[in-house]
């Protein structure tokens, strides 16, 4: 069409070297690899939980009677709203981080600078609570739960552990409870060899999961403040681009998109 500065290239210059194939850079390709290769990474810890979720399809925890606790709501039961509130957090840090790259390609010092920080600030809150949460999970609720013996838990819902909420939803009392605590061991909180909540491999899952997202997580948000101190320097002013922006963007989003399939395979299914 007229008017239009596209430039058709041949094979030949494509490929005969000084240059990159798919017109981007080396640091952009590599980064790309990176991702690739930390995408199977993540698949493989996801593909495990689905086999063992379906092997163990019985006795698997139900993630909502573990995950219902909420900040200074301690005694209010708020299913999974945590977790989505963390989600939610992640997910609006990757805008900023959209808005951060798209003022590195205006050559926007003071637009990369402000995205840049509400980036950084969203990872930092992100991973605050995944702390919270991973202190609540290894304390446990408030009474323990006793070990049913059959992979199953009996979460006690008061101090003489005369009330027993089973897997199923039902309260156990009366001759049966007492039953149950003369017979059965507590247990309370999480660990890699214990889980008042069932299964320890469901908690092994958690924290290696979990906690290999929380690295990266923890790792990206280094990363930005490095950048974001190089912004305010003005060294990418100097370069003439803001490409380094643009990388560590695509980090970022891989991240906030992980943490999508961790949430939906991990809490939500």
């Amino acid at each position: 069409m007229a008017g239009e500065a596209t430039q058709q290239l041949t094979t030949k210059e494509l490929w005969a070297g000084k240059r990159s194939p798919f017109s981007i850079s080396y640091g952009k390709m590599m980064m790309w690899f990176f991702l690739i290769s930390d995408a199977l990474t993540f698949t493989g810890f996801l593909a495990s939980l689905a086999f063992m979720r379906v092997y163990f399809a019985d006795v698997w925890p139900i993630t909502e009677n573990i995950f219902y606790h909420f900040p200074f709501f301690h005694h209010t039961e708020l299913p999974l709203l945590y977790v989505a509130f963390m989600t939610f957090i992640l997910i609006i840090s990757s805008v900023t981080m959209v808005l951060a790259v798209e003022a590195g390609h205006r050559m926007d010092k003071k637009g990369v600078t402000k995205w840049l920080f509400l980036t950084v600030i969203g990872g930092a809150v992100f991973l605050g609570s995944q702390a919270w949460e991973w202190s609540t999970f290894i304390q446990g609720s408030e009474y323990g739960a006793y070990d049913m013996g059959d992979g199953t838990m009996g979460r006690i819902l008061n101090e003489e552990g005369t009330e027993i909420l089973m897997r199923d939803g039902s309260v156990v009392t009366g001759a049966e409870a007492a039953d149950i605590k003369s017979t059965q061991r507590v247990v309370k909180g999480a660990n890699l060899i214990e889980n008042e909540y069932g299964l320890p491999l469901y908690a092994d899952f958690f924290f290696f999961i979990t906690g290999f997202h929380g690295t990266h997580v923890l790792s990206g948000v280094i990363i930005n403040l490095l950048i974001l101190l190089r912004v305010r320097k003005g060294e990418f002013e100097e370069t003439g681009h803001y490409e380094m922006v643009e990388k560590v963007g695509l980090y970022w989003h891989f991240i906030d998109l992980v943490w999508v399939f961790v949430f939906t395979f991990f809490y939500l299914v």
